[in-house]
């Protein structure tokens, strides 16, 4: 069961108009408790900014989970906006100021991840860049399809993050 607070009519950060859109919605989320998701969302120039925090303070947190199977492609991953999200020898997403929280899954965070490396891909005209960011490109699919395994961690300092799996593996992360 959920609550959720609504304020609209906000000053926006981006655009300086009055159409920006706060919420504020209280969930329990299995396995993890009590948790506010906070977002934000200006109906005028799109600016968004979201983030997660458990209800009751945590200790600095590290998950890690082998991907070697298409189930794992389900675990739930629960990121804050102060969580760093490492694929060893693909990607690391480091914090800052327009990192955002959210709940997706491992699936989520790769397609996420391989959206990035394809902008690059994309806009690079270095050939030896752009053969490198189709090589993750490839090996993001491969972990996808279930063809390679993989790895994905996550390094929270506020604790508010997880990686929901019986796979998972839970360690204190040291400040």
């Amino acid at each position: 069961m959920s609550k959720i607070d609504k304020l609209e009519g906000q000053q926006c950060p981006a655009c300086m108009k009055k159409t920006l859109t706060l919420i504020e919605e209280e969930t329990e989320i299995p396995y993890f408790g009590k948790t506010f998701i906070f977002s934000m969302s200006c109906s005028n120039c799109d600016y968004h900014k979201a983030d997660i925090e458990a209800a009751e303070h945590k200790e600095p947190v590290k998950f890690s989970l082998d991907i070697t199977t298409k189930e794992d492609l389900n675990a739930r991953i629960i990121k804050s906006s102060e969580a760093t999200i490492k694929i060893p020898y693909i990607s690391t997403i480091e914090p800052g100021p327009a990192s955002e929280g959210y709940v997706s899954n491992v699936e989520g965070v790769l397609n996420r991840i391989k959206e990035q490396i394809q902008k690059v891909y994309d806009s690079e005209e270095d050939k030896d860049k752009k053969k490198t960011a189709y090589k993750l490109i490839k090996k993001v699919n491969k972990i996808l399809w279930g063809s390679e395994k993989g790895k994905i961690i996550i390094q929270d300092p506020t604790g508010n993050s997880a990686i929901i799996s019986e796979k998972a593996v839970k360690a204190k992360l040291k400040k």
